[in-house]
């Protein structure tokens, strides 16, 4: 697989101009080593550890913790039922300080905080820790663990990771590729979004033949504190942490994720399309996938350029009144399936 692309002394101008406009992954060499956290990573895990205790105001958060013979890859239990972890809830420092106390230590756990708000849990980190290619009201999440892997998914949402402490590696596939990934249930997953069932560091290709053609088209990234990783939306990624202690901090932007986003979710979106869709008969399948290509799709181009702006309704744009009464129409609907 080819690497991502690396760029150095990236500036918003840069970011925002040349890189985002690609939609591919992309490296941004030492972005953020300027951190005060990522330079107290460089020292040693126990400069890391004081570092964020004197942040940390002793929330609780998700943690989750997997049994050494998981290999820390988070995924479902063998009958698909559950899940081959369970959820407790720490403060961040606490999991920082049991990290490095199992570090080396045969039969260890395997821990990780997921997704956990800084404003929430570590106060005053991101007016210490700037992150100079977004807006500043992106609140970062957290993400600490030990030698912990995260299968294949997506999010609905532009991200930038960035790594503080510990080695990450990433697999990256582009979204076409969603056909050769094997993909487990939609509507049932370890943390929200849906996960490829193919190990990836050890994948059983008679089992699934079809991942062969993903990694064709898979890309590498390997990174090191003070990186930054950029992904774009929808791009399927299989995650690695790599050392005993490691730290990512990321920011999500742009989709139905992070705070105050309050767009729906084009996921949302596909679970109601197979509710309604996938029982009719092939030709009705067949006409319904035309509609989509026109009204949602634009494959024609504009399907109401023939109408004025005030009669477009919900093929054109919606006032904020309008777009109220279509949503509350919609659950409606929902409400009564």
């Amino acid at each position: 697989m080819k690497d991502v692309t690396q760029w150095h002394n990236v500036d918003e101008a840069l970011f925002r101009q040349k890189i985002v406009p690609l939609h591919q992954p992309a490296i941004l060499r030492q972005a953020v080593k300027h951190w005060p956290a990522v330079q107290a990573a460089l020292q040693s895990d126990m400069q890391l550890q004081q570092y964020f205790a004197a942040l940390d105001n002793r929330a609780e958060v998700n943690t989750v913790l997997a049994h050494p013979d998981s290999g820390g890859r988070l995924s479902y239990n063998d009958t698909l039922t559950g899940f081959n972890f369970e959820r407790q809830k720490a403060p961040v420092t606490a999991v920082i300080n049991e990290l490095r106390k199992i570090n080396g230590k045969k039969d260890a756990l395997h821990i990780a905080v997921q997704s956990a708000r800084t404003d929430a849990c570590l106060p005053g980190f991101r007016r210490f820790n700037t992150m100079p290619l977004l807006a500043t009201d992106i609140c970062p999440r957290i993400w600490v663990g030990n030698r912990i892997i995260v299968p294949a998914h997506f999010d609905n949402a532009d991200n930038l990771a960035c790594v503080v402490a510990g080695l990450r590696r990433f697999t990256l596939f582009p979204p076409e590729q969603v056909s050769n990934l094997y993909i487990g249930p939609l509507d049932f997953t370890p943390a929200g979004a849906p996960i490829s069932m193919v190990d990836m560091l050890k994948p059983d290709l008679a089992a699934h033949p079809k991942f062969k053609t993903a990694l064709e088209h898979a890309q590498l990234a390997e990174l090191e504190p003070g990186d930054v990783l950029y992904i774009p939306t929808l791009w399927w990624h299989h995650v690695e942490s790599l050392s005993a202690v490691n730290i990512l901090i990321n920011y999500w932007w742009g989709g139905s994720l992070g705070d105050g986003a309050n767009q729906a979710s084009p996921f949302d979106s596909l679970l109601h399309t197979l509710m309604t869709i996938r029982h009719l008969p092939p030709e009705q399948r067949q006409h319904w996938q035309a509609f989509f290509n026109h009204f949602a799709f634009h494959a024609d181009g504009n399907p109401v350029a023939h109408l004025a702006d005030t009669q477009q309704g919900i093929a054109g744009e919606l006032p904020n009144k309008r777009d109220a009464n279509i949503k509350d129409w919609l659950i409606t609907q929902l409400k009564t399936m």
